[in-house]
């Protein structure tokens, strides 16, 4: 009978990547991913694969494909599976985090009774065709999830020179009610030029008072270094920068004051050139220059649409504080832009839930999300250099 020769998944690894050199990276990453989580499964279970011990707690149950984009492309991955659930191997766990934080807000919805067929119809797919869940289970899951969101949420920050700031609202059930809740943002670059997700909440509203907690906790955390704050024109916003930041400079968002705009424009042929005209302003090489096309298209208005030139006059000025800023970094902080896609992003993983159950909720996904966010930014290329 001929010997059986086995070969150790790290001969296959390092094999894949003599054969091939760095084309090889994938096949390699994929075999030692892959052994990893078996090695986990293994540990996860207190027994080996076929071991008799009484120290097993649940048994082995085959494995399933799972394709993730990478660094290195698209690998389709073995994830181990036991037969009572509950286990995910670490090594892929970027990803799940925000799948659990979806399922959590529909089961909850569930167990509180208010459970629509979109609800239930999501359920069956996730748990079969019998579906049974409890409280008690959603609460222990939750609280799993919300112990790591949470140290994510008060990590310590650094020195942080440029902080972008942003809001928009989720429908959650409050007390019997539904309420549109403020979840607000913030995204820095940090002294070294990476972007970084610096934090998130879920208040009643933009009002100061919560603008201003948020704020607060920010510099709680070691936020220091701030040379400007970008966002849009906002009320209680404003005031609770003014008292948390106060010597800090404000660049209000260039593109919300294009838009802006266009509710002093009557004539919607004219709406055109006017976001023209005031993009030229903007463009401008430096402050004195953006003056004096702002005096020039002020005069012209004057004439044509005064409400518009009353409203430029005093607004426009309030885009000028990159003129201050070296030009490399201008074309990157002239506008909120970029927090205006990642809450996109939110809008379109949230929407799955439609209606929160709980703010706990709301605030469990989008931390989710901003956490992987903020895990590929921390890892990915700079995007700024702060020496230019």
């Amino acid at each position: 009978m001929a010997q059986r020769v086995e070969h150790h998944p790290l001969e296959d690894a390092f094999a894949a990547l003599l054969l091939n050199g760095l084309d090889g990276a994938g096949e390699a990453l994929r075999i030692l991913v892959n052994e990893a989580s078996k090695i986990e499964r293994a540990q996860y279970l207190n027994a080996q694969s076929h071991e008799r011990t009484a120290e097993r707690i649940d048994y082995a149950n085959g494995f399933k494909p799972k394709t993730v984009m990478t660094r290195v492309g698209e690998l389709t991955f073995n994830v181990p599976q036991v037969r009572g659930s509950g286990f995910y191997p670490s090594a892929l766990e970027k990803g799940t985090r925000t799948e659990r934080a979806v399922n959590l807000a529909l089961a909850e919805m569930y167990v509180q009774g208010v459970s629509t067929r979109k609800v239930t119809d999501v359920l069956v797919k996730l748990l079969g065709p019998e579906v049974s869940i409890s409280s008690t289970q959603v609460s222990r899951a939750a609280e799993q999830l919300d112990a790591g969101l949470a140290i994510w949420r008060e990590r310590p920050l650094d020195e942080t020179p440029y902080v972008f700031l942003d809001a928009r609202y989720e429908r959650i059930r409050e007390a019997g009610h539904l309420v549109d809740c403020a979840v607000l943002v913030a995204v820095g670059i940090t002294a070294g030029g990476h972007r970084r997700v610096l934090g998130v909440s879920v208040a009643l509203s933009e009002a100061e008072v919560h603008w201003r907690a948020f704020l607060d906790s920010l510099v709680r955390r070691g936020l220091k270094g701030v040379k400007l704050i970008v966002s849009d024109d906002h009320a209680g916003l404003k005031a609770a920068r003014r008292a948390t930041l106060p010597s800090v400079p404000w660049q209000r968002c260039q593109f919300h004051l294009q838009q802006n705009a266009h509710a002093y424009v009557a004539r919607l042929d004219q709406r055109k050139p006017v976001a023209l005209r005031i993009r030229t302003i903007f463009n401008a090489p430096d402050r004195a220059e953006a003056q004096r096309l702002l005096k020039q298209a002020v005069e012209l208005w004057a004439v044509e649409a005064p409400a518009l030139a009353t409203w430029a006059e005093d607004n426009l000025p309030e885009g000028f504080a990159i003129f201050e800023l070296p030009h490399a970094h201008r074309i990157r902080l002239r506008t909120t832009n970029g927090l205006e896609r990642i809450n996109r992003e939110l809008k379109r993983r949230t929407r799955v839930a439609s209606i929160f159950p709980n703010a706990p909720s709301c605030l469990r996904l989008v931390s989710a999300l901003l956490a992987e966010c903020d895990e590929e930014w921390m890892s990915g290329k700079i995007y700024l250099n702060m020496n230019a």
